[in-house]
């Protein structure tokens, strides 16, 4: 049986608390609306409102929003901050590209804030099936380079980290390999989280089927098909996996072995350290898709390690 950081691919070994995350989100998501272009609205509300089938909502206190100009409006940024930060961490929040807000992830960004010292910002980025690709990588470049512009002035450092969730994960990564190529910079470092890097599917995710202890295959081909309705999906500012990765920051990458997107972390993280760049691969046995969310014992101790992670690229 193989072995990633000492964790068996074994189903017969996981702990209670991930079996009991596992059932509550199967009984959910058979409740959960199936996802439609017409139903895209009413389940990012309902997400937005919390409750019932989805997580509850926080928001911060702490929080404060900024204005920036983007390629299509202003592009709000939510700002949850240490007094004395290390370093930035420029966050892209998950939902499918079509769900999701900024405002939605204030819990996870202000154990950031505290535990690595970091200022926590979030990008409101336009979202599908309203507003296809490019418009969502356009709004998150907007904002990394304002980000990059201000830094000193708004935080008092120059140090930038960046990362996300899911979709958020693929945005970031789009977003490192835009200010590479375009703009010459490299970030400090890459907390991606069950990244969706490989939009044709990945074996993992075009095998998953219709268990719905996450997003099934069909779900995924739907999210895809309305965040690039046109163009290649091999190309990379779409599907990173087939970019050339040369030059890029050291990067974590967290996925649950009940992920669909599993091999996409498997698979990018493979080629990040064949492209030269450092990299390190966390898989958690019996995690699902964002099993983070979750009280768990591997919740804990990814929240851990992705907070060691950022502490030490901060630092460098």
């Amino acid at each position: 049986m193989g072995k990633i950081d000492g964790w068996q691919f074994n189903d017969a070994a996981l702990d209670d608390d991930v079996r009991k995350i596992q059932m509550a989100a199967q009984t959910r998501l058979a409740q959960t609306p199936l996802w439609t272009p017409e139903s895209a609205r009413g389940i990012r509300e309902a997400r937005a409102r919390g409750g019932g089938l989805y997580l509850p909502v926080y928001h911060s206190p702490r929080a404060r929003m900024i204005e920036i100009p983007g390629p299509g409006g202003v592009v709000l940024l939510r700002v949850i901050a240490p007094a004395n930060p290390r370093g930035i961490y420029l966050h892209m929040h998950g939902g499918g590209w079509f769900m999701g807000g900024a405002d939605l992830q204030d819990p996870r960004l202000e154990i950031i804030a505290e535990r690595a010292q970091l200022a926590c910002v979030s990008v409101d980025y336009r979202l599908t099936p309203e507003h296809p690709y490019p418009a969502a990588p356009d709004d998150c470049e907007a904002a990394a380079l304002w980000i990059l512009a201000n830094a000193e002035a708004e935080f008092g450092t120059e140090i930038v980290t960046i990362g996300g969730e899911s979709s958020g994960a693929h945005l970031a990564l789009v977003t490192l390999l835009r200010l590479r190529d375009k703009h010459a910079i490299v970030l400090a470092g890459a907390n991606l989280i069950f990244g969706f890097f490989d939009l044709t599917l990945t074996p993992s995710a075009r095998m998953f089927g219709d268990d719905r202890i996450a997003p099934r295959t069909t779900d995924l081909r739907s999210y895809v098909r309305a965040f690039a309705p046109k163009g290649e999906l091999t190309a990379p500012d779409i599907s990173p996996l087939y970019a050339d990765l040369k030059n890029l920051c050291p990067a974590l990458f967290t996925v649950g072995t009940q992920d669909p997107l599993l091999d996409d972390s498997l698979f990018m993280y493979m080629r990040w350290l064949s492209s030269g760049n450092d990299g390190e691969l966390a898989v958690y046995a019996g995690g699902i898709h964002n099993f983070i969310a979750f009280p768990s014992r591997i919740a804990q101790e990814a929240e851990d390690r992705a907070i060691a992670f950022l502490k030490h690229v901060s630092c460098q």
